[in-house]
């Protein structure tokens, strides 16, 4: 009897994981672009919203391979 992986619940545990881990990102941009809102940091608040973005599209990302591994040790730039 051999074991069967079922990539697509691996992907989606990864992606689990992502979410919880752009949580506490988000939270923290947005005290940032509040910050730059009062202070009329027009360029501050732009870079944010395209960090917050990249943050909320992160599930979108393909993972590199359908290699187990690969899923397990995959991270998106925009979590780092």
């Amino acid at each position: 009897m051999s074991i069967r992986i079922n990539i697509e619940k691996a992907k989606e545990i990864q992606r689990n994981r992502w979410r919880a881990l752009r949580g506490p990102k988000l939270a923290a941009l947005d005290v940032i672009f509040m910050r730059a809102l009062e202070n009329g940091d027009t360029g501050l608040q732009s870079a944010i919203v395209a960090s917050k973005t990249a943050l909320r599209d992160v599930t979108l990302t393909p993972f590199p391979s359908d290699d187990p591994a690969d899923i397990a040790s995959f991270f998106p730039d925009c979590l780092s």
